[in-house]
């Protein structure tokens, strides 16, 4: 019988955060010791290996800061020569300008995320039913005329 080789996948882990790096991000995933290759970019990290070891390094990233960490399939692994610039004379590879515009959205994206758990947070709070203190409504009408 011959043996089935196991599906390989490679995912984008795309950075935008102010607490982890991509080389931080790098460092974590050869620290875990997945048999995974791992290619630093200029927005983060491309990841290539088995499906069970790719998604079990990428949860491991995501929870360094789960709202400005960002996960994105890729159908070519790092280095292939359909999408390598090496191979193809140089030049931006297919795929980077539509990368960049989505890079340059992903910081919005992760504050909304922020304040959507904030909020949600704060719903629970306000489930509790409680008298509101003088100093506490002052504190908020402060905040608020100073936006």
């Amino acid at each position: 019988m011959t043996e089935m080789k196991k599906e390989e996948i490679t995912k984008y882990i795309v950075i935008s955060s102010d607490k982890v790096l991509p080389a931080d991000a790098a460092m974590k995933i050869y620290e875990s010791e997945f048999p995974v290759k791992v290619k630093e970019t200029c927005f983060g990290l491309i990841v290539t290996g088995t499906k069970e070891d790719v998604v079990a390094v990428v949860e491991k990233i995501r929870e360094l800061d789960k709202n400005h960490i960002f996960i994105k399939d890729r159908g070519f692994p790092a280095g292939d020569e359909r999408r390598c610039r090496a191979s193809r004379g140089g030049g931006p590879r297919p795929g980077f300008h539509f990368m960049r515009e989505e890079v340059e959205m992903l910081p919005a994206i992760g504050a909304a995320l922020d304040e959507m758990e904030a909020d949600e947070s704060m719903k629970e709070k306000q489930k509790e039913k409680r008298k509101l203190k003088v100093s506490e409504l002052e504190e908020i009408i402060e905040a608020e005329l100073s936006r």
